[in-house]
């Protein structure tokens, strides 16, 4: 039988962090390789005792701060560990210290862990290259202690956009209320017709779930900078 994959979770005492111990507890083909957190506590070590916990490791699942992440992410590389990242609110400097972590050892960044969202991500592409008239807009919804605005996923959305139009991001509205795990709407609207794409989270266990299947699928891959496009073999969509 196949050893289980010893994960070490970075930001373990934050809503992701939690949920992501709750899915390695629940399927053996994970074991739990320990937990870091910006303060120590009763559910998770302080930032110094990463490198101890790392040697133990077989691949880390950050969900932190991106500050944080980033130096997670050059200890890693250095140590040849694989990193997945869903950590969002990058700078273009920390998404670049990213990609030079990719180097080193496979890292796998997703703004969205679901294999769902990542799919729509190629969706929306298609249908902005195909109704050129319609006029587009992202609408997303989160829980109040979410810090960043807009979402990582939005930001995603717009770009993929972007990029199939050859044109701006397209306009972006959001929401911070209650305990909305995470709901995203691209609105397409033309003459006498809309369509809308829609994705909404239940659970943060999809994001945990989907964050663990990356580890899993950067067993044994190259050093390089992944994500879901290159999981669910959707690059040239």
């Amino acid at each position: 039988m196949k050893r289980p994959l010893k994960v070490l979770v970075c930001g373990a005492a934050g809503r992701m962090g939690r949920a992501v111990r709750a899915e390695i507890e629940a399927d053996p083909a994970f074991a739990y390789a320990g937990g870091v957190e910006h303060e120590a506590g009763a559910s998770a070590e302080g930032p110094g005792a990463f490198a101890g916990l790392l040697a133990a490791a077989d691949a880390v699942v950050d969900f932190s701060a991106p500050a944080a992440a980033c130096g997670y992410a050059a200890a890693c590389a250095k140590a040849r560990v694989p990193f997945v990242t869903g950590t969002t609110g990058f700078s273009k400097p920390q998404l670049a210290a990213l990609r030079a972590a990719g180097r080193k050892t496979p890292v796998f960044f997703s703004p969205n862990m679901s294999p769902a969202v990542n799919l729509t991500f190629a969706l929306a592409a298609l249908a902005a290259a195909r109704l050129k008239n319609f006029d587009i807009h992202i609408h997303e919804a989160h829980h109040t202690a979410k810090k960043d605005a807009p979402s990582g996923t939005a930001l995603r959305y717009a770009e993929r956009i972007a990029a199939a139009r050859g044109g701006a991001l397209p306009p972006i509205s959001s929401v911070r209320a209650g305990d909305i795990v995470g709901d995203h709407t691209v609105l397409y609207a033309g003459p006498h017709e809309r369509v809308e794409l829609r994705h909404m989270a239940h659970s943060r266990a999809v994001f945990a779930a989907g964050a663990l299947k990356a580890a899993a699928w950067l067993a044994g891959k190259k050093p390089g900078f992944y994500d879901y496009a290159d999981l669910l073999d959707l690059k040239g969509f």
